[in-house]
């Protein structure tokens, strides 16, 4: 009878410590993996929403730039790390889908991240050197056949969101450049600021202050409407290029296996975040649309991640 007693004891302490251990989470400052050098839409992103969701979670978020192979680098360490809730990634269309096409020996694969929520979706921007002799995308267009191979596109990296745009661009002009890899956003736009580059593909996110302040021409945004921050680019189609359509999205990861109770907590902040009405406004500042309810589910962003993934295997079927 004593053992027995003993017993039930045993499990109600378990039963009872099991939600107030859940309850403590997070009790110590969280990690966000940012795959690329700061300064690009990721890292401004990532900036941006991990400040909010530590004040609703009650604990710093440090962001954390892993640059290297478009993000290859930073996903093998997000991939075998505890899972526990203190190490997450901020992932992208590049990161999270593009990967997995263009690097086929990669180490880990889809379901080595638990999806959040998602975040924003991205405009992503074509734009060149101040000085290039080309001043609109049809004259952009018409300047790369006449000298094929002989433009350079920056991109944050193969596999990186930006290397998609460039991607998406070559295919829909059927033009040949040439693509030149960098480690994040934020050095290819500073190389593009110091005419070392003819132009970026990049996202609002982090171009549109140079566009804004005249440091460069900004050709087009890859997208279905005009951005509210830059009224007077014009869509890729309103430039003759209608196939040029390149949104892209950012994403909450965490390790496989992290604990429902864990996940449930970060999606919690991740929605808060997202209902603040200085996140919405800084979010829309930067061209990016904020994710919708619907949107910030782990399911949601499974179903975008599978859907890009085949995507790219027909997109992206000849690398470079």
């Amino acid at each position: 009878m004593t053992i027995c007693r003993l017993a039930v004891a045993g499990f109600a302490f378990i039963t009872l410590v099991a939600p107030v251990a859940a309850q403590t989470y997070p009790d110590r400052p969280i990690t966000m993996i940012v795959p690329f050098a700061a300064g690009g839409a990721s890292d401004v992103i990532a900036r941006i929403i991990g400040e909010r969701m530590g004040q609703a979670l009650g604990q710093t978020i440090v962001n954390e730039n892993v640059a290297g192979a478009g993000g290859v680098i930073a996903l093998n360490r997000v991939a075998v790390a505890k899972p526990d809730g203190y190490m997450i990634l901020i992932g992208n269309t590049g990161t999270n889908a593009a990967s997995y096409v263009l690097t086929p020996d990669v180490k880990f694969t889809p379901d080595s991240f638990l999806p959040v929520g998602l975040i924003a979706k991205t405009a992503p921007v074509l734009a060149v050197k101040k000085d290039f002799p080309a001043k609109t995308l049809a004259e952009f267009v018409a300047y790369a056949k006449a000298n094929p191979g002989k433009i350079n596109l920056a991109h944050a990296g193969v596999g990186s969101s930006n290397y998609l745009i460039c991607k998406n661009f070559i295919a829909a002009a059927k033009v040949e450049v040439t693509l030149v890899s960098y480690r994040g956003a934020g050095p290819a736009l500073n190389d593009l600021l110091g005419g070392h580059v003819d132009g970026v593909c990049d996202n609002a996110a982090s171009i549109a202050p140079s566009i804004q302040a005249d440091r460069v021409q900004g050709l087009a945004v890859a997208a279905a409407k005009r951005l509210e921050i830059l009224p007077d680019l014009k869509t890729s189609a309103e430039g003759g290029l209608p196939d040029f359509l390149a949104e892209g999205w950012n994403a909450i990861f965490t390790p496989a296996n992290t604990p429902n109770d864990v996940t449930a907590r970060l999606n919690g902040a991740l929605r808060s975040s997202i209902a603040d009405p200085a996140v919405r406004k800084r979010f829309n500042d930067l061209g990016s649309t904020p994710a919708d309810d619907g949107e910030m589910t782990g399911a949601h962003v499974r179903k975008v991640v599978e859907a890009d993934i085949a995507r790219y295997k027909i997109t992206l079927a000849v690398k470079d």
